[in-house]
């Protein structure tokens, strides 16, 4: 009895130093590894750079740099494990993490969640494309960072430090308020009953977050035929906001339809089938719905498969009286401009050369230092230091479809040629001025 007691407790000694040993060989390995880094914060989305990783797990077999759009990516590959990192482009910041997959399926590394900044360090690895929205800066002292704070989007989940750690004067509660105003006099037009009522405005951009309160009473319909499981994706948002927006939109009371197409395949025949679409259903359409204006934030058309098939699209919607807004320059060359924080949007003598303007533009139009709709929920608001084209276009249309509720007949091309006749002359070149383009109109 006592020998089998004796060997029954060398046989679970021997049974508990395997398991130790098992676990010490599994704390050694790679995915083990990078779990626990994940688990204590080492490893985050946004914030770990590849040294971190490699310090960590060490080198990786395979180790290549691709490109795609406008951020550079960098990818380590180990045994069943991938680990992506990015960058913009132009800016001079370090590859940060963007993902992790290990056998098919990927790791929770933060993506979903607030980024919590945790020392001054992080501020050289956040981009300026997404600046700090739904960022946490509460653990910072930015006193002295007034420069890079005037320079970075932010959002209303951005968490900002206490008042005396922020420099004097910053307000972003104030930025955000103050530009939501779309400028230059839309508001006054809005307040005489120039705002879209009675016309259709159709925005064809990526799957768009549909309860947003700043356009979700103006949507008739909503087409996302063939990307139903694509999430909200950050374009539409801003865009929508800008033609039809509530509060900072050009053509608040317009009837807007949504095509959401996979604008990241960069193929015309999206858009041509979109434009099919509307002109088959204006055939249906009671006259206040009826769609006069079509906003498309993109201008990459020449490159396009089915190009041909796009002029002639095009062709057909200014024979049947729609007027189609494009970021191409070729058909109309426009720039943009940037508010100055903080001053009265209405005024055109408080703006300044956008990051995208051209010597020869015709016109400019207000698309920087902007507060739009946010695809992050319905209640959340972005301020866009930079803005784009992309926010142009849309600026452009709900003009339009101002116009059209103005002076029903009026052609499509006698619209842009009235925005180019009364623009503003500035110092930061032809702003357009949307109090005096409708008394043209009207004329």
């Amino acid at each position: 009895m006592k020998t089998t007691v004796k060997w029954l407790f060398i046989g679970t000694a021997f049974a508990g130093l395997l398991a130790a040993v098992a676990g010490e060989c599994r704390a050694q390995d790679p995915l083990s590894r990078i779990k626990q880094g994940i688990s204590e914060g080492k490893i985050c989305y946004k914030l770990a750079e590849p040294e971190d990783v490699k310090a960590l797990i060490g080198a990786p077999q395979e180790e290549s740099q691709s490109q795609d759009g406008g951020m550079l990516l960098l990818e380590l590959k180990y045994p069943n494990i991938t680990i992506l990192f990015g960058k913009m482009k132009d800016e001079p910041m370090p590859f940060t993490l963007r993902s992790i997959t290990a056998g098919g399926e990927r790791l929770d590394i933060g993506q979903n969640k607030k980024l919590v900044l945790r020392n001054e360090g992080d501020l050289k690895k956040i981009d300026r494309f997404y600046g700090f929205q739904n960022i946490s800066l509460a653990r910072l002292d930015l006193t002295n960072r007034a420069e890079l704070l005037n320079s970075m989007s932010f959002d209303t989940l951005t968490e900002w430090p206490e008042k005396a750690k922020l420099p004097a004067g910053f307000d972003p509660g104030f930025l955000l308020e103050n530009h939501k105003n779309p400028g230059l006099g839309i508001r006054a037009l809005h307040r005489k009953g120039i705002d879209g009522r009675g016309v259709g405005v159709a925005v064809i951009d990526q799957p768009l977050l549909l309860g947003h309160r700043e356009y979700t009473f103006q949507i008739v319909r909503y087409d996302k035929s063939g990307l139903l499981e694509f999430p909200p994706q950050m374009h539409g948002s801003p865009v929508t906001s800008i033609s039809v927006g509530r509060d900072v939109g050009v053509a608040p009371a317009a009837a807007l339809t949504y095509f959401a197409v996979p604008m990241w395949e960069n193929d015309n025949l999206f858009y041509v089938e979109a434009l099919r679409k509307i002109f088959e259903l204006n055939k249906i359409l009671p006259a206040a719905e009826k769609i006069r204006v079509i906003s498309i934030s993109d201008g990459a058309f020449p490159g396009q498969p089915h190009y041909e098939e796009w002029k002639e699209t095009l062709r057909k919607a200014e024979s049947l009286g729609i007027l189609v807004v494009t970021c191409d320059r070729s058909v109309l060359k426009y720039g943009i401009l940037a508010a100055q924080p903080g001053k009265d949007p209405d005024d055109p003598r408080n703006y300044r050369l956008g990051k995208y303007t051209w010597p020869d533009d015709i016109l400019r139009i207000p698309a920087g230092n902007r507060t739009l709709a946010s695809f992050r929920g319905n209640d959340v608001y972005m301020f866009d230091r930079d803005g784009g084209l992309s926010w142009a276009a849309p600026y452009i249309a709900g003009l339009a479809a101002l116009a059209f509720q103005a002076a029903p007949e009026i052609a499509p091309q006698r619209i842009i040629q009235l925005l180019i006749e009364t623009a503003t002359k500035t110092d930061a070149g032809p702003v357009v001025n949307p109090e005096g383009f409708i008394k043209a109109v009207k004329k």
